[in-house]
């Protein structure tokens, strides 16, 4: 019965969807052509309205199809109203795009661009504003008791503990824990009011009955020779069956897979610049950029390289050891901040608030970032990227890879000037495992538009930060 509902609901979803494409396709030639509101109204358009309003029959179904392309029709019941309005941007940013192109084509050059931005805007809109009242609205009858899903969980573990917890934090999903299945839990154990109601040979007697919507493995690592068993079993019932891995703590939530030739293999860290693609572009990324810093701030650094050889003896420029891609060192740079001091000393030593160390030019320095800007030479020569994680000494290196659980995971890629953790404040004498769950995020989920957020974040949170000493 839910699955049909399912289909009823996807499919009203459909006429709806193509309903406010048509509608505010129209809309925008109105606002265009005959509304005679300024800005908008510009008079009649060379282009016939027949063509118009003709374009439509390819319009809502290419609409309709990225739409589908983009995941906008998957169940609402668990998924994320920022991932929906996202892909809607998405969706229409393409649809508008392949309109531009596919009129360049043809050659219908009076064809007006200004009204498909109208419709590429007012479409957007729409569509989000639907979506969140879909939302809500199926959120709220949720939470009233209607359109529920019950789910049966085979096998106790931290896995089954954790989508419990998340139920009961989430009425709106919809979901009702009828019981757990375990071998080797006393029937009656009970966990935030979900009870072990029996054996895992008890799917024989309970699945007949038809009155489960799904079935959730969330079998202990102990327990996994039962696995394909128990899959085949629910999948010869009819009743859907999801798996949930008890190894959550290794791998991550969004696990990078491989097939090879039918196997499949699931990567333990999904590290996008890995990929070929991914390091050149973000390499030419680095040059480009960091080569324009470089000129773009050149009277800067040679007015602090002034101020730090007039402030106290030692060296302009300051070389440290730090670990970078691979765990290989390399010599950072950076303009001298402190006192000359015994290297012994520097290697094991992190810079507190008020350190007695810092010159009166390197708190400046310090406070404002600029003592980091020779490592653009860095970048320039492949040791460390504009964006990525802070490297750091190879004492501190030794240290936390024994004590913060997945640390070396961040020397997956080249080390940064600035990262997500610093933009977040965590910098200087912050908490290391808030850098490193910081770090992991900005690996996991690198694209080139993150770290071009992550440089603008950095103008107004970086430089200047209260950490920064």
């Amino acid at each position: 019965m839910i699955k049909d509902n399912q289909k009823i609901f996807n499919r009203l979803h459909v006429v709806l969807d193509a309903a406010i494409i048509a509608a505010t396709y129209l809309f925008a030639w109105f606002l265009k052509f005959r509304s005679g509101i300024r800005p908008f109204y510009t008079g009649l358009d060379s282009v016939s309205r027949e063509i118009y309003f003709g374009a439509l029959i390819i319009i809502i179904p290419g609409y309709l199809f990225l739409y589908y392309l983009f995941n906008m029709y998957q169940a609402k019941r668990a998924s994320s109203m920022k991932r929906e309005i996202y892909n809607i941007v998405v969706a229409n940013t393409v649809g508008f795009v392949l309109l531009i192109v596919g009129l360049f084509m043809i050659h219908l050059d009076n064809f007006s661009r200004t009204m498909l931005f109208y419709f590429y805007v007012m479409n957007i809109a729409a569509d989000a504003a639907f979506r969140i009242l879909i939302h809500k609205w199926l959120r709220m009858l949720r939470k009233s008791g209607y359109n529920v899903k019950y789910i049966l969980l085979v096998g106790y573990s931290r896995a089954a503990e954790l989508y419990i917890d998340r139920i009961r934090q989430n009425p709106q999903w919809g979901y009702v824990v009828r019981g757990i299945l375990d071998d080797s839990i006393p029937r009656g154990t009970e966990y935030r009011g979900v009870k072990v109601i029996g054996q895992i040979d008890n799917l024989f007697y309970i699945l007949p009955e038809n009155k489960l919507d799904e079935i959730a493995v969330t079998l202990s690592l102990e327990n996994y020779g039962r696995l394909e068993e128990i899959v085949n079993l629910c999948e010869k019932s009819g009743v859907h069956t999801k798996f949930i891995p008890d190894y959550n703590s290794v791998i991550p939530s969004k696990p990078y897979t491989e097939d090879l030739n039918g196997l499949p293999v699931i990567n333990i860290r999904h590290v996008p610049l890995t990929n070929t693609l991914n390091m050149i572009i973000k390499r030419v990324f680095d040059i480009v950029f960091g080569f324009m810093a470089l000129v773009l701030f050149s009277p800067l650094l040679i007015i602090t390289a002034i101020l730090v050889k007039c402030s106290s003896e030692g060296p302009v420029i300051f070389k440290q050891e730090r670990v970078g891609l691979h765990n290989k060192p390399f010599q950072m740079y950076k303009f001298r901040t402190m006192e000359l001091q015994k290297p012994s000393a520097e290697k094991k030593e992190w810079t507190t608030r008020d350190d007695p160390r810092v010159t009166k030019i390197g708190k400046i320095l310090r406070r404002t970032s600029i003592d980091e800007m020779p490592q653009l030479i860095n970048v320039l020569l492949g040791d460390m990227s504009l964006v990525g994680p802070r490297p750091e000494r190879p004492f501190f290196v030794e240290k936390f890879k024994e004590e913060i659980p997945r640390y070396m995971i961040k020397h997956q890629v080249r080390p940064g000037m600035t990262g997500w953790a610093q933009v977040n404040g965590y910098r200087g004498d912050t908490s290391i495992r808030k850098r490193i769950d910081c770090d992991l995020y900005y690996i996991e989920n690198w694209t080139l538009g993150l770290d071009i957020k992550i440089l603008f974040l950095t103008i107004f949170k970086g430089f200047i930060n209260k950490n920064a000493y």
